[in-house]
């Protein structure tokens, strides 16, 4: 009796050796990032090595399984999948940025809803950064603390028609008249207070193609439905 237990208890240690030596050959070799457009491949890479206890990919499957990696600049999330014993492939979601405001040295980014979504000391190419505005603290989570409503919802229908219409804005500023100004490379782009805005940036686009590489002023104040004229004025 005695003689059995000892053999179960030796194939049980071989059992247990053989596939210790077995999650041993999971050792992460490469991991191969794709959907990075705002965020940095870099970045990615380092939050899963970092969450890769022992470097091994079962370990790191297991542990975004339970916690997920969610500190990564720009990134709403990730999902992690097996290529190989050795390789992983990590496709990243980022968080859908539709402007910015500047704060101190730095740039709070929101969504097309007006919620704060990140802050960096970086300013992203294809972001257009809003001016012209008053606060004096955020949070992220929260929507833009901006204390004029009209404002704030100018803001939002600007952002939302410039991701409709896929426009390369640079730049948003109010004046101290409240008129709005858009910014686009060299060209300047006045819009007025907002009353005409669907159908000012529904045309956008096409008057902007006209102009391309050009420097100077393009004045759209009275633009609208009956009267679809806008004047260009080079510097």
């Amino acid at each position: 009796m005695l003689m059995k237990k000892r053999i179960i208890l030796v194939i049980a240690l071989v059992i247990i050796f053989a596939g210790i030596i077995y999650v041993n050959t999971f050792n992460l070799k490469e991991i191969k990032v794709s959907g990075c457009e705002l965020s940095s491949s870099e970045d990615v890479i380092s939050a899963v090595e970092a969450q890769s206890f022992a470097n091994n990919t079962i370990m790191l499957y297991l542990a975004n399984k339970f916690s997920p990696i969610d500190d990564i600049p720009f990134v709403e999330k990730i999902d992690i999948e097996f290529l190989s014993k050795n390789v992983i492939s990590v496709t990243v979601y980022e968080k859908s940025m539709a402007g910015c405001i500047e704060y101190m040295d730095g740039y709070v980014y929101f969504d097309k809803d007006g919620v704060i979504l990140e802050a960096s000391s970086e300013m992203l190419e294809g972001i257009p950064c809003i001016k012209g505005l008053n606060y004096s603290q955020w949070e992220v989570g929260e929507k833009l603390p901006i204390d004029d409503e009209s404002k704030f919802q100018s803001i939002l229908s600007i952002t939302q028609l410039i991701e409709k219409y896929e426009l390369d804005i640079d730049g948003i500023k109010f004046t101290a008249e409240n008129e709005i100004i858009l910014i686009h490379e060299k060209i300047t782009i006045e819009l007025g207070e907002g009353e005409y805005l669907a159908i000012q940036m529904m045309n956008l686009g096409s008057i902007l193609e006209g102009l391309e590489g050009q420097e100077g002023t393009l004045y759209m104040k009275d633009f609208n439905s009956e009267n679809a004229t806008a004047s260009f004025s080079k510097k």
